[in-house]
């Protein structure tokens, strides 16, 4: 019985930490404009224009 628990609080675990983890590349994965705003005032960072 000890040890179901404490495999069942194993797998509780190692889901939670999973779960922050994909939460932490989501929260990386989607930049807001205002974070990369500043980066268009940089000369240094320039981007080709697109032919349309």
């Amino acid at each position: 019985m000890l040890f179901a628990r404490l495999a069942v609080r194993a797998l509780v675990g190692a889901t939670l930490l999973e779960q922050n983890d994909e939460r932490a590349v989501q929260r990386g994965r989607y930049t807001t404009l205002e974070t990369i705003a500043p980066l268009g005032d940089d000369p240094a960072v320039s981007f080709p224009a697109i032919a349309s």
